[in-house]
């Protein structure tokens, strides 16, 4: 009877086996010759314009060691490890972490890697020294680079790992990751008994990732980079007023896309978090306007009847109102002006006058209409900056309005906020007509919105801005040969002027913006803003280096032509 009963359950035993165990056993038996492995996709490569590489990969070769099984090195396998050591200049049999995950493959047929992205040059040396060696495996992979380090990097952005697979954080590597990405492809193996790869079968190739082309040229960039302050923060951007084209977009402090590709150290994170480092000041900072804002202020004059295209203003150095002094950039004043030779000198007496009539939700409006206080559209996250108004101060300060605020609004200052972009995308509308859509990939749509203000109010703005190089506050450009600039200059404030002396973070940011062409090249928007300058002159002398640089560079193309 005993026998009966055990003769069943090995019967019953061998059925659940045979039987419900059939596929679990088997996915078992495989795993022990087959291997499945997955072949990372190269990201796809990011471009300029003109098809110069700004984000692509290069090829990384990796050192393994196979185990062979042993409990033990032999002589020659460490004959082996120290000869490694000089190879590769760095320490492996006296680093206890490398060589006890040394010893745990060795011993258990598995692999390590010894060392990451070693050079070709470290790789000739270990094939003809090694030609035979088992326990040497060699392995190669994709790593991101960035040929121009910092530049742009705001824009690019960088990548993020998580496991074997890297992913965009911030920038276009994050905006386009689904595209860049690609997809993995597949490999199965058949491996000996000590894990080595016998055979090899592609299940599914690699599929490199989208590559991007956007509206960047790296030479104009390049000289943006140069002429920037290398100890001061602020942001360049360069752009068609026509079809919206970020040419060049610098914000500073910048970072190296290429530092977080690898394990990166808590001091250098510190540090860059210290600096803002990830901040993009051209989209994500909101600074006062300053005098660029007295385009919007004498725009809402000219068509509403407060002032006429010629009239006359006398300047004393001071505008008196409330009992109170508001002074003017050269408090000994710059006598009789005309409307235009104001804004050329960024006078301030006539923008305080006409604060004085202009209702602030009226000048709100204007504001508006140059695309101020509202985000432009950009495919980056971007503030949207404020355009102050009675509701505004009621709802977010409980108070009212009173009229010497509009005063500090008309020439730029009080509440009023901006961002880089903004600005851009305002002074190219005063010579194209049109609000445009700030563009980043050469296959975006153009947008464009009619700037509802009138040809006349755009053609004494034009005016202006030329009299400012002419003979105002940017007449420092005017020697520059066979170049049109027209531009405005401004020194905004960021606290009460008595606060000046207490450091640099108090000091007035300075700003230049303008419209430029040179010889027979279309026109280009340029705005500049440095971070507590001081003066406009600090942004001014960077728009002019600039300029030089911009001019040498277009001659040395056109040489390059004949």
């Amino acid at each position: 009877m005993s026998i009966c009963c055990i003769v069943s359950g090995i019967i019953m035993r061998l059925v659940y086996l045979q039987i419900n165990r059939t596929e679990d056993l088997s996915a078992r038996s495989k795993k022990n010759f087959l291997q499945m492995n997955m072949i990372a996709s190269p990201r796809g490569n990011i471009i300029d314009r003109n098809g110069n590489l700004l984000a692509t990969n290069r090829p990384t070769i990796h050192l393994h060691w196979y185990g062979s099984g042993n409990s033990s090195f032999t002589e020659e396998q460490w004959v082996t490890l120290h000869t490694l050591e000089k190879i590769l200049n760095k320490q492996i049999v006296a680093d206890q972490s490398v060589i006890s995950a040394i010893k745990r493959a060795e011993r258990y047929r598995k692999k390590t890697c010894i060392a990451q992205d070693i050079s070709f040059q470290q790789l000739s040396q270990i094939v003809e020294q090694f030609p035979y060696e088992g326990n040497l495996t060699i392995s190669t992979d994709f790593k991101r680079y960035y040929p121009y380090k910092s530049y742009a990097s705001h824009l690019l952005g960088y990548l993020g790992n998580m496991g074997i697979d890297s992913y965009g954080k911030m920038g276009l590597e994050n905006i386009l990751d689904d595209s860049l990405q690609g997809e993995k492809g597949s490999v199965l193996k058949i491996i000996d008994s000590i894990g080595r790869s016998v055979t090899e079968t592609t299940l599914r190739k690699a599929l490199v990732g989208q590559h991007t082309r956007t509206t960047l040229d790296i030479n104009i960039q390049s000289i943006c980079e140069s002429v920037f302050p290398e100890d001061m923060s602020g942001a360049i951007i360069i752009m068609d007023p026509y079809d919206g084209s970020i040419i060049s977009l610098l914000s500073r402090p910048c970072f190296d896309p290429t530092t977080f590709l690898d394990r990166i150290s808590n001091d250098k994170w510190q540090m860059l978090q210290e600096k803002k480092s990830f901040l993009n000041r051209a989209l994500n900072c909101s600074y006062p306007p300053g005098s660029i804002f007295k385009l919007v202020t004498v725009s809402a004059a000219l068509e509403q009847g407060f002032v006429k295209p010629d009239a006359t203003v006398m300047c004393k150095g001071f505008y008196y109102f409330g009992r109170r002094k508001y002074w003017c950039n050269r408090r000994s004043g710059h006598g009789e002006l005309t409307v235009t030779q104001a804004l050329a000198h960024s006078c301030n007496p006539l923008f305080f006058e006409l604060g004085t009539q202009i209702d602030i939700d009226l000048l709100a409006e204007y504001a508006h209409k140059f695309g101020l206080g509202e985000k432009t559209d950009f495919l980056f996250s971007e503030y949207s900056g404020l355009v102050p108004t009675r509701a505004w101060k009621k709802s977010s300060k409980g108070e009212r309005w009173w009229t010497g605020e509009t005063l500090s609004v008309a020439i730029g200052q009080s509440f009023l906020l901006t961002t880089p972009i903004q600005i851009a995308r305002m002074i190219s509308a005063i010579f194209t007509g049109f609000l445009v859509t700030p563009r980043i990939l050469m296959h975006e749509p153009i947008h464009r919105k009619a700037l509802d203000i009138t040809p006349q109010t755009r053609e004494f703005l034009q005016k202006s801005m030329k009299q400012t190089v002419k003979h105002g506050t940017g007449k420092s450009l005017q020697k520059l040969a066979d170049i049109k600039v027209y531009a405005k200059t401004s020194t905004a404030q960021t606290s009460n002027l008595d606060k000046r002396k207490l450091g640099a973070d108090y000091l007035e940011h300075g700003w230049f913006v303008g419209n430029f062409s040179y010889k027979n090249n279309a026109p280009l928007t340029i705005v500049i803003l440095v971070e507590n300058a001081g003066t406009a002159q600090v942004a001014t002398k960077v728009a002019k280096n600039f300029l030089l640089k911009y001019t040498k560079f277009i001659d040395k193309q056109e040489l390059q032509k004949i």
